[in-house]
């Protein structure tokens, strides 16, 4: 039975990876930081993910999902296999906006259309372009648009490269293959995601089966 629909429109995250990776752990708090603790609500979060996400500061954690927390008809999904494009319209009358936690396949999988929007009918089910945004990206360009901005009024750019230069002056590079906003001219990415990066996450995260995003 749902039981949240606060009178505000909510931004949730269904969690939708085995664990709460630091990768994960550092779009969901640039996440809370873009449209307030009081206002993201992350589901599906397993015991000791829900325990860590508490401790980074977000206040709105669930081990439910957003299916048992929310009456589908009241929500709106973001999906990339979506018909039509979100809009401020759209969010008229829903109690939330709803992102799915997944780590970027490239190319995209389909996994948020199979582990969530499948089971959420009658929600209201839009994209946000035809780029695989990142999960903070992908609340920020909800975000704008419930503020009234239209979509492709939003700057997005495709494929992010982070570079370093590694002990004895070797030069490393990272290539992000997805698409991120544009706030003031610089790709928006989480706080602290360039330093993991330039500690070898792509090797950590993938040594637990993910795909870095």
């Amino acid at each position: 039975m749902a039981r949240l629909g606060r009178g505000r429109v909510d931004f949730v995250i269904e969690h939708l990876e085995p664990r709460v990776s630091t990768w994960v752990l550092l779009e969901y708090a640039h996440a809370a930081s873009i449209v307030g603790r009081d206002a993201l609500v992350v589901t599906n979060v397993p015991g000791e993910g829900r325990e860590r996400l508490r401790d980074a500061g977000l206040r709105l954690v669930y081990g439910e999902s957003v299916a048992d927390l929310y009456e589908p008809e009241r929500l709106v999904v973001l999906d990339l296999k979506a018909e039509e494009p979100l809009r401020p319209a759209d969010i008229l009358g829903v109690d939330a906006i709803v992102v799915g936690g997944i780590m970027g396949d490239h190319p995209p999988k389909g996994r948020t259309w199979r582990l969530l929007t499948s089971r959420l009918r009658g929600a209201r089910v839009r994209h946000l372009g035809l780029g695989q945004l990142s999960v903070d990206g992908a609340i920020y360009v909800a975000h704008m648009v419930s503020r009234g901005v239209e979509l492709g009024l939003i700057p997005l750019v495709e494929g992010v490269r982070i570079s370093w230069k590694a002990p004895l002056g070797l030069e490393q590079e990272v290539f992000l293959p997805f698409t991120y906003p544009l706030v003031g001219g610089k790709p928006l990415l989480a706080p602290g995601l360039e330093e993991y990066l330039r500690r070898g996450a792509v090797y950590e995260e993938l040594a637990h089966g993910l795909q870095p995003q």
